[in-house]
């Protein structure tokens, strides 16, 4: 992971759009079927929209149905913060970005093998890069 990055609201309002902000900085949820990653497909790396840092590889990513992208796995073990969500009345995983504290979404354990995981994620909250990023040392 980056060196941590920190910013007012007013620097992430203007650098995001209003769903992305909602999304990132505000715990926000888009409606399902309308994210633009949702049924997108092609090879490289999604990253966080806030600040960059690699979060997903596309061969991770499947159709889980659930309206939001879906990856197995995250891209590794720095890039992504898991803390209880008991918000809406129940018990979920939220996930954040390590590097900017942006709201990707949540973590359930009802995902493909081997890791039975489902990182369902708000395409506000993504960007996509057709390079593979390495990973760095």
């Amino acid at each position: 992971m980056s060196k941590k990055i920190h910013k007012t609201d007013s620097e992430w309002k203007q650098k995001l759009t209003d769903e992305q902000y909602y999304v990132t900085r505000q715990a926000g949820t888009e409606r399902p079927f309308t994210g633009k990653f949702n049924s997108h497909f092609e090879d490289g790396t999604y990253v966080c929209v806030c600040c960059g840092e690699p979060l997903f590889d596309s061969n991770s990513k499947y159709d889980h149905g659930c309206g939001w992208p879906s990856f197995s796995q995250a891209r590794d073990n720095e890039s992504i913060t898991e803390k209880s969500d008991l918000g809406l009345g129940m018990r979920r995983t939220e996930i954040i970005c390590s590097r900017c504290d942006a709201h990707l979404g949540h973590v359930f354990n009802d995902g493909p093998k081997p890791t039975g995981l489902r990182y369902c994620v708000n395409s506000a909250s993504l960007d996509f890069t057709s390079e593979k990023i390495e990973e760095q040392e």
